[in-house]
C-alpha cells in the first residue's frame, strides 16, 4: 500500500491535526471531529453546518469560512459523522438566527442529521434542513434511496453561505439552498477505483481499458461500463445525460470536477470539450469552476455539475468567500 499515512485508523485524526496547523483561522477539534470558523458564532447570522464521510476533500471541511460553511463534521472515510458531532456543531455556530443543515442524500447522513436536528431543537436551536440529490446517473444505490448528493453540494453551500453572510433570515437561506439543490444536476465518470486506507487496495475492480459512466463518489456503480473513451466522447455523453434530465432555461454555473487523482492539465482539456458541447446545445455558461473539489480519495476521473442561476444566485456566487478550498473577493 503506497499511501502517505501512518496507520489507517489514524488517517482522519492526523488530517485534522494538519489542517489545524495550516489554517489558524479555523477551530479544529480533533477529539469531537469538528471544524468551525474561528469567529463563530456570529451574532444574528444563520449558521451553516454540513458534513459527511472523509475522503471527499476539500468537501466539507475545506469549505468552512466566511461566505460558506460555519462548521463541518467529518466522519471516518466514506462513513457518516454521528449525531453528536452535528449537535455540537449546531451549538457552536448558533448566533441566535438558527442553523441550516446541508445534507447529501446518503442514508447514514440523512438519518444522523435528522436525529441531530431533533436533539439541537430540544436544546433550543432552530434548525432547517436541505437535502442535496443532484446525481442524474442512477436512482437508488448502495448508499441511497433516491439520487445521490455529489457536486451540487458545492453550489448549495456557496450560495446559501453567501445569503447567510449577507444577513438573510433562516427561511430565506434555506430557500436559496433548496433552489440551488433543485437547479443542480451532476454526472461522474471513473477511470480508476479509489483506494481506502482501511482496505489498502481498490474498492472495486475496473479492468484496464475500461471506464465507468455514472460512478458515485464512494465508488458506487454507475450506469454502464465501456471501453476507454476520449475526452471529447466523455464530454458528449456526460453533458447529454445532464441535459436529458433537465434542459436549462437560463444561464448555468459549471463545475468541472476532478475525483482526486485527475491533474488540472486533463481537467482543463476536458473543460474545453464540455464547453464545446454546451455551446452546441445552446446552453449559456455564466461562471466556470475547474478543479478537484468533491473527490473520492485517489480515484481518477471527473464529474460535471450544472446549476441554473438567476440574477440573485449569480450575485451570491460572486460574493466574497474565504475558505481553504474556495476563495475570492477578499
Amino acid at each position: 500500500m503506497r499511501m502517505l499515512i501512518n496507520e489507517p485508523e489514524r488517517v482522519v485524526g492526523d488530517a485534522l491535526r494538519g489542517m489545524a496547523a495550516a489554517h489558524p483561522e479555523l477551530l479544529v477539534d480533533e477529539e469531537h471531529r469538528l471544524i468551525v470558523r474561528r469567529d463563530a458564532p456570529v451574532p444574528g447570522k444563520v449558521g451553516l453546518v454540513s458534513g459527511g464521510g472523509s475522503g471527499h476533500e476539500p468537501l466539507h471541511g475545506g469549505f468552512v469560512g466566511p461566505g460558506m460553511l460555519d462548521a463541518a463534521c467529518p466522519g471516518e472515510v466514506f462513513t457518516s459523522p454521528v449525531p453528536d458531532q452535528m449537535t455540537r456543531a449546531a451549538a457552536a455556530v448558533d448566533g441566535g438566527a438558527g442553523v441550516l443543515f446541508v445534507v447529501k442524500n446518503y442514508t447514514g447522513d440523512v438519518l444522523n442529521f435528522d436525529m441531530a436536528a431533533e436533539l439541537a431543537e430540544d436544546d433550543g436551536v432552530e434548525v432547517a434542513r436541505v437535502l442535496v440529490q443532484d446525481d442524474v446517473a442512477v436512482t437508488d444505490s448502495l448508499y441511497t434511496a433516491g439520487r445521490r448528493g455529489t457536486g451540487g453540494t458545492l453550489f448549495v453551500e456557496k450560495l446559501a453561505g453567501a445569503a447567510a453572510e449577507a444577513g438573510a433570515p433562516l427561511a430565506r437561506v434555506a430557500a436559496v439552498a433548496r433552489q440551488a439543490s433543485e437547479a443542480s444536476r451532476s454526472f461522474g465518470v471513473a477511470l480508476s477505483s479509489p483506494t481506502t486506507p482501511a482496505k489498502g487496495g481498490p474498492t472495486f475492480d475496473l479492468p484496464a481499458g475500461e471506464l465507468e459512466l455514472g460512478i458515485g463518489i464512494h465508488g458506487e456503480p454507475g450506469r454502464e461500463r465501456r471501453p476507454v473513451m476520449t475526452s471529447a466522447e466523455i464530454a458528449d455523453f456526460t453533458v447529454d445525460a445532464l441535459l436529458a434530465d433537465r434542459m436549462p432555461t437560463g444561464p448555468v454555473l459549471l463545475l468541472v470536477n476532478g475525483m482526486g487523482a485527475t491533474p488540472l492539465l486533463e481537467l482543463y482539456g476536458f473543460n474545453a470539450e464540455v464547453r464545446r458541447v454546451l455551446a452546441e446545445r445552446r446552453v449559456e455558461v455564466a461562471r466556470t469552476l475547474v478543479g478537484n473539489y468533491v473527490t473520492s480519495l485517489d480515484m481518477a476521473g471527473c464529474s460535471v455539475t450544472l446549476c441554473q442561476v438567476d440574477e440573485e444566485l449569480l450575485r451570491l456566487w460572486d460574493a466574497p468567500v474565504s475558505t481553504p478550498g474556495l476563495r475570492w473577493g477578499r
